[in-house]
């Protein structure tokens, strides 16, 4: 969403800083040549059903989260710019520039963070990509426990649901950095069908909302096991 520019005492115009900007469409697309790199470079990820995320329009990737690697891994083979949900813990000094820089949410899990909803509608509302962490915090991986904030933007922003599994991430530790993954070692991606979470009728009561979760959740859940079938992880 463009703001408008504040002034100053004498009504020239104050620039904003750069965690008040919205997502920059140019700056994730940086990104993800830049996860493109280093995702391929570091390790040797299989990618399925890339095909399946929709060319244009407003999306929403659903992912997985059992280690740090798996944001930074959707963002270099997803087939469009990505805007992630990511907390605010890590928007720390030259890192939070940078995820600033390359079009990245910063969010509050603590509250229920207007700012960084707004933000996430705005990237929906211009056709971009929002990617989310349904389980809130890094866990299993399994989408046992999902938050209803996936909810709430599929059905408020109208945008289709992708489901993706990232699968091999948490095998086991690397040698050299044993908060990653070996070096070259095999990361599966896999994308599943786009679905809606709404029931058609538009409806965001809580009641409507926690239904849309459940469906989510299902969907979710079906795409995992179907992936693990797939790569037989």
């Amino acid at each position: 969403m463009r703001r408008h520019p504040r002034r100053g005492e004498a009504g020239r115009e104050v620039s904003e800083a750069p965690s008040e900007r919205g997502a920059s469409e140019r700056g994730a697309e940086v990104g993800r040549r830049i996860g493109v790199g280093l995702m391929y470079g570091l390790w040797k990820p299989r990618v399925l059903g890339a095909w399946r995320v929709p060319a244009s329009g407003p999306v929403i990737l659903a992912v997985n989260h059992s280690h740090n690697v798996d944001g930074p891994m959707v963002m270099g083979v997803a087939p469009r710019p990505t805007h992630f949900l990511i907390k605010k813990e890590a928007f720390i000094g030259p890192l939070g520039s940078f995820l600033h820089g390359i079009g990245q949410l910063k969010v509050d899990r603590s509250v229920a963070d207007r700012m960084a909803i707004t933000r996430a509608v705005d990237v929906l509302e211009q056709g971009g990509v929002l990617g989310i962490f349904p389980e809130g915090t890094r866990g299993e991986g399994d989408f046992a426990s999902l938050r209803a904030g996936l909810a709430y933007f599929a059905v408020r922003g109208g945008a289709p649901i992708v489901p993706v599994a990232v699968l091999g991430s948490t095998d086991r530790p690397g040698r050299l950095i044993k908060q990653l993954p070996p070096l070259r070692s095999r990361v599966d991606v896999v994308f599943g069908d786009p679905f809606a979470a709404g029931d058609g009728s538009g409806r965001r009561t809580r009641k409507a909302l926690d239904e849309a979760t459940v469906r989510i959740q299902e969907r979710l859940t079906a795409h995992l096991e179907n992936a693990r079938r797939l790569t037989g992880r």
